[in-house]
């Protein structure tokens, strides 16, 4: 929990004491590889803050082709917010990659916090901020982006991940085949470009 401690005070005018009154809603949770945190359908109420490893958040389509919206690596930030706010079914899957400890929230912890230590609120409102900045920089880079301008994007977003997760997934992300991903990273590579 120190971890998340030190993040928060990072970002936010938090006192040990404060600290301590919100952390009792707080759970630190270890997940193992390829654990399911949460099924297509079904309604969360918890938020997960990354201390170590990976989670990803992905759809299935309809011919089983795995969609991936978002990896959270340490320090990341990972939700259905559509089902934690508004109690409805998941449209994704949430998973770890990796062996993964991370804090879990549950549903009004947030207003909580808020009540009991007010700068909070700034910290929500920055972190919500930053998630709809997030997503039109991600639906903008699907639209219009070449393959080598989301790779690059990628690698800018998550500068480690090129190292731990699989080239297919990376491949799901962007949007592109494996085949893609393989034709742009040669590209570079012949460019002199190191990933």
């Amino acid at each position: 929990m120190e971890q998340f401690k030190e993040y928060l005070q990072k970002r936010v005018a938090i006192t040990d004491e404060q600290f301590a009154l919100i952390s009792t809603k707080l759970k630190v949770k270890h997940f193992d590889k390829n654990e399911m945190l949460l099924m297509k359908g079904e309604v969360t109420t918890q938020v997960y803050f990354v201390l170590e490893g990976l989670l990803r958040s992905y759809s299935i389509d309809h011919k089983g082709k795995t969609h991936i919206i978002q990896f959270a690596p340490e320090q990341w930030w990972m939700s259905d917010r559509n089902s934690v706010l508004f109690n409805e079914g998941s449209d994704f899957f949430i998973d770890a990659i990796e062996p993964t400890k991370a804090v879990m929230m549950p549903k009004g912890f947030m207003e909580e916090a808020v009540a009991l230590v007010p700068c909070m609120g700034n910290l929500n409102t920055t972190m919500l901020h930053n998630s709809i900045r997030f997503m039109q920089k991600r639906i903008n880079m699907l639209l219009s982006a070449t393959a080598e301008e989301r790779y690059l994007n990628f690698i800018q977003l998550y500068p480690n991940l090129t190292l731990r997760v699989p080239q297919w997934m990376i491949a799901s992300y962007l949007g592109i085949t494996p085949e893609s991903l393989s034709r742009v990273r040669k590209d570079l590579t012949n460019k002199h470009f190191k990933a």
